[in-house]
């Protein structure tokens, strides 16, 4: 088969590099100075669209931790006040423990 294309070849050679070097600019990219003032400001809208994104992220996500500390402060309050509930009964039920014990050892004694 590449026997066949040699003979086409020859045939279309002097012609092939008129061809590509006029369908070549037309397929390739526009210049470096226009092509980088579009891109550049392509570029700048989809960061611009990003930061935005984030910003909405970053708020999303500080809300969320807000809400996250005032229940966590609520349960702390609420732990605090377990606490000095607990510390009321230990310290009672040692004073009547101390008071009972007085008792028994008074009986024992009489």
């Amino acid at each position: 088969m590449a026997v066949q294309l040699i003979p086409l070849i020859k045939t279309l050679a002097p012609y092939l590099t008129t061809i590509a070097t006029s369908a070549i600019p037309a397929f390739t990219a526009k210049s470096e100075a226009a092509k980088s003032e579009t891109v550049v400001a392509q570029q700048i809208t989809e960061l611009q669209q990003a930061v935005t994104r984030n910003a909405e992220a970053l708020h999303t996500l500080a809300e969320q931790l807000q809400k996250v500390l005032n229940s966590a402060e609520e349960a702390s309050e609420t732990a605090k006040r377990q606490i000095a509930g607990y510390k009321a009964l230990v310290l009672g039920s040692g004073l009547i423990s101390l008071l009972s014990l007085s008792i028994a050892l008074y009986s024992v004694w009489l």
